[in-house]
C-alpha cells in the first residue's frame, strides 16, 4: 500500500523588514584659532628651606636695623670777633650806597615809560581807539611789565636802608640767628662771613642759618 505522505507546508519564516537605515552626519570639528599671543607661565622657583631661612633672617635684620641718624654738621670754635671794625663797616657801606644808586637809575627809567613827565598821567591812557587790538594788548603788558619792576625796585631800596641803618648802629653784619644763641656754624660766627656780605650786601643770615630756614 502507499502510504500516503501528507505534505506537509512548512512555514517560511518572515523575512525581517528592512531596518530603515540612519546615516549619521558626520561632525567636521573646526579649530579656531585664537588670536590671543601665548602667555609663557615661569614656573615659580622652588626655594629651598636653607636659602628660605636665610631670607628670614636677612628680612629680620633689616626691620630690626637702628635707623642711621643725620651727620652733625660740623661746628667751628669760637672766633672772638663780634663787631665789624669801623674800616669794614666804611667798605660795605660803599657797597650799599652803589648799589642804591644803580636801583633809583633802573627804577626812574621805569617809571619813565610808566608814567608822562609833563601830565603825569599814565601812558597809554590817552590814546585813541585807532590803534589796533594787538598793540593795545602788547602796550598794556609791558606797562604791567615795568610796573613790578618798579615795585620790586622798591622792595630793595627798602632793604638796603635797613642795611645802612644797621651799619650807623653798628650791628651790621651779625646773624640775627646767632646774637644771642651762636650755633658755630661758620668760622666767623656770630658774624655773617664777609664775602656773603659782599655778595649779597642786604642779607641778615649766614649761609648755614639760611639753609636751616629753608
Amino acid at each position: 500500500m502507499k502510504k500516503n505522505v501528507t505534505k506537509r507546508k512548512t512555514k517560511t519564516a518572515a523575512k525581517p523588514k528592512k531596518a530603515a537605515v540612519i546615516k549619521k552626519k558626520k561632525v567636521v570639528k573646526v579649530k579656531v584659532k585664537s588670536k590671543q599671543p601665548k602667555v609663557k607661565v615661569k614656573k615659580a622657583k622652588v626655594v629651598k628651606p636653607k636659602k628660605a631661612v636665610k631670607i628670614k633672617k636677612a628680612v629680620k635684620a633689616l626691620k630690626t636695623a637702628p635707623k642711621a641718624k643725620p651727620v652733625p654738621k660740623k661746628k667751628f670754635k669760637r672766633s672772638g670777633k663780634t663787631r665789624y671794625t669801623a674800616a669794614e663797616l666804611q667798605l660795605f657801606k660803599e657797597i650799599l650806597t652803589d648799589e642804591r644808586r644803580a636801583i633809583l637809575e633802573s627804577a626812574k627809567a621805569n617809571m619813565k615809560s610808566l608814567v608822562d613827565d609833563e601830565s603825569g598821567d599814565y601812558v597809554g591812557e590817552n590814546l585813541t581807539y585807532s590803534t589796533h587790538m594787538a598793540e593795545q594788548g602788547t602796550d598794556e603788558m609791558e606797562r604791567e611789565k615795568n610796573y613790578m619792576f618798579v615795585q620790586r625796585d622798591e622792595k630793595y631800596l627798602g632793604y638796603i636802608q635797613e642795611a645802612l641803618t644797621r651799619i650807623d648802629q653798628g650791628t651790621y653784619g651779625l646773624c640775627i640767628d646767632c646774637i644771642d644763641d651762636p650755633k658755630y656754624l661758620c668760622e666767623t660766627c656770630p658774624l655773617i662771613p664777609k664775602e656773603r656780605l659782599e655778595l649779597v650786601p642786604i642779607t641778615q643770615h649766614c649761609i648755614e642759618c639760611k639753609n636751616i630756614r629753608g
